[in-house]
């Protein structure tokens, strides 16, 4: 009954937040679409699992100035570098399924909390941003030989490739294949008008001085096709349709595919038939050749703050 309740309440609250936002709509389309984007810009910091919780305990916590915030990160093992990436409303420990398997076939292991994401600082992100932080704890744990990255993580991660982030194979768990497909849901959910969701569109290319199409994966991936890629997706994903994956490993030369049933968005995350299989394919390639110590490497984290100031520096010369 609790539950129940709960739930009436979470949707008379929703149901408040659209009328809002069409009555607002109407008579200030500038002013909601600021107050969209912000919403849209601003993660939920979810329940973290007891499990998930355990296997972070038993790992090498570290926090990193990066970006000008605060981020929580782990690691553990010795070996060549896997990084995990979470997605958006995620953190690491979503994908600690992987961490004693990766361990155990040796390999180590590093994972974070984005900004506004878990333990991390901040209130906002946003794909660029979570792009740049991908290369960022990369740079600063000592360079991945390989990512296992979900959802808009994912995303974010093959725009960090696209940007220059060097990476030996890639795993993409439910990735979504364009960033507008996400805001024109988010618009649907909370009743924006066209006009509204399209104000927010061009405010958050203005912000960031992207093109938004620039960051779909089917425009740039086939660039990568030199990566081995291995996507998972959940044919009855309802937060990212498979038709997104399908899209994404199509477009990427060389890419496997995998789909599975009754896993939906998360719990694909923790299946054993997925973990092996991905594991398997990143021993496929395993580098021989050793690998730094990340518990020596949190001290990269200025020069890694300093090679974000030098990409955003950057972006602004490719969009100008």
């Amino acid at each position: 009954m609790a539950k129940n309740s709960t739930n009436v309440r979470a949707k008379l609250a929703m149901w408040g937040v659209r009328a809002a936002a069409l009555s607002m709509g109407a008579v200030a389309p500038g002013l909601t679409a600021a107050w969209a984007d912000r919403m849209f810009r601003t993660p939920r910091r979810p329940h973290r699992s007891k499990t998930a919780e355990a296997v972070l305990a038993r790992g090498q916590p570290r926090m990193l100035t990066l970006g000008g915030e605060e981020v929580a990160v782990w690691s553990w093992g010795v070996g060549p570098r896997v990084l995990l990436v979470h997605g958006w409303s995620g953190y690491g420990g979503q994908l600690t399924a992987f961490v004693e398997p990766l361990v155990s076939a040796g390999f180590s292991v590093v994972t974070y909390d984005a900004p506004g994401h878990g333990q991390s600082s901040g209130r906002t992100s946003s794909l660029p941003e979570m792009a740049e932080l991908v290369a960022d704890v990369a740079r600063a744990t000592g360079g991945p030989y390989a990512v296992i990255a979900h959802s808009l993580g994912a995303a974010a991660t093959a725009v960090a490739m696209r940007d220059g982030l060097k990476v030996g194979r890639a795993v993409f768990v439910s990735p979504p294949a364009d960033p507008r497909g996400g805001i024109q849901a988010f618009a649907r959910a909370m009743g924006l008008t066209d006009g509204v969701w399209m104000r927010m569109e061009q405010r958050i290319e203005a912000h960031f001085n992207v093109r938004l199409r620039d960051l779909a994966l089917p425009n740039f991936v086939r660039l990568l096709g030199h990566v081995p890629l291995h996507v998972f997706h959940d044919v009855g994903d309802r937060e990212v349709s498979v038709v997104a994956g399908e899209s994404v490993a199509s477009a990427w030369p060389g890419a496997r595919l995998t789909r599975t049933q009754g896993l939906g968005h998360h719990r694909i995350l923790y299946a054993p038939e997925v973990v092996s299989q991905a594991v398997d394919f990143l021993m496929e390639g395993k580098p021989e050749t050793a690998w730094p110590d990340v518990g020596l490497l949190a001290s990269a984290s200025a020069s890694a703050s300093a090679s974000t100031a030098s990409r955003a520096s950057l972006r602004l010369v490719r969009h100008s």
